[in-house]
């Protein structure tokens, strides 16, 4: 029995070790993926309405391929009303959207080139 526990001991020492520096690594890997795929992940729309009193925007967007999301036409929050003061309908944007608890937010419109 006494061998037992000196494994027993050895085990979870080898596992506290190793466990702590498995969590410090990864959040920083998944942060430095998750920073780099929404800076390169701008979807192409075409904005159909705007509603600027509640910070709402329509768009006929492609395909997000961040959020594996085909494209469609949706209402979407705008995380800051000026982001919308500059787009009207008809426009042809870039845009970059987020998924907060459910709930698509808007944080970034640029002009297509």
């Amino acid at each position: 029995m006494n061998i037992i526990q000196k494994i027993l001991a050895i085990s979870a020492v080898a596992l506290g070790v190793a466990l702590p520096m498995t969590s410090f690594a990864q959040p920083a890997m998944d942060s430095a993926k998750t920073e780099t795929a929404q800076l390169m992940s701008l979807t192409d729309g075409e904005i159909k309405k705007v509603d600027l009193d509640n910070s709402k925007v329509t768009i006929k967007h492609g395909d997000i391929q961040h959020l594996d999301m085909p494209g469609m036409t949706m209402v979407f929050t705008a995380k800051d009303k000026n982001l919308l003061s500059t787009v009207k309908p008809g426009d042809k944007v870039k845009f970059m959207v987020v998924n907060e608890e459910g709930k698509m937010i808007v944080t970034d419109i640029q002009p297509a080139r």
